[in-house]
């Protein structure tokens, strides 16, 4: 590539973000940040526990993604990242303060957390936001995956995201500024055959590489 890119992959739980990404890493020859959840020390006890857990997970994730930040801006190469820094504050924050697993005082200061930990972050050059209207494929995805700690996850739960993920692209383009591609996958199989054609010849048009 003629110049270094900064990917980043969105969507909600289910959607096939960590698919595409190493697809496109192994594709582009793009460095690859996975999403911090193997090694995230809260993520078990979260799903046990939402309203005991939520905030200090909330925190878990800023930091894990804040760091991918500063080594993606230090990597010469063009990289990936599955799941942008964006969603915790405009997706999961607010939906967990929703639900009530987050007070008032705890959103404030996780948004005072954000604000200033992001402050001189590089931003993502570009977003693709996989959208899956149906909870019922989420569930899918997500026992075909088979992380433990994900398989009590509810129908309404993801329901609830998606309502936020709605929102989600046009949060990105105004308020960070940041060129987003916003893709229906619920019928698409990005990994193999026409599927797969097709996401990454509509990539290489979205990233604007020759």
């Amino acid at each position: 590539m003629k110049k270094k890119l900064f990917i980043a992959m969105a969507g909600n739980i289910g959607a096939g973000k960590t698919t595409a990404a190493k697809l496109l890493s192994q594709s582009f020859g793009f460095e690859l940040f996975d999403e911090p959840v193997v090694d995230n020390r809260f993520l078990a006890d979260y799903y046990k526990d939402m309203r005991r857990w939520s905030f200090t997970l909330q925190l878990e994730f800023l930091i894990k993604r804040v760091q991918h930040h500063e080594l993606i801006h230090q990597v010469p190469k063009s990289c990936i990242q599955d799941r942008t820094l964006y969603e915790d504050p405009e997706v999961f924050a607010k939906y967990l303060h929703g639900l009530g697993n987050l007070t008032n005082n705890e959103l404030d200061l996780y948004h005072d957390y954000f604000d200033r930990l992001s402050k001189n972050l590089h931003k993502p050059d570009k977003v693709i936001c996989f959208v899956v209207p149906g909870t019922g494929t989420l569930l899918e995805r997500i026992k075909m995956r088979g992380r433990a700690e994900e398989k009590d996850i509810a129908h309404s739960f993801l329901e609830g995201l998606n309502g936020y993920y709605t929102a989600f692209p046009s949060i990105l383009q105004s308020k960070y500024s940041v060129d987003v591609w916003k893709l229906d996958v619920s019928e698409l199989d990005i990994r193999r055959g026409e599927g797969r054609e097709r996401f990454l010849d509509e990539a290489k048009t979205f990233f604007d590489v020759a």
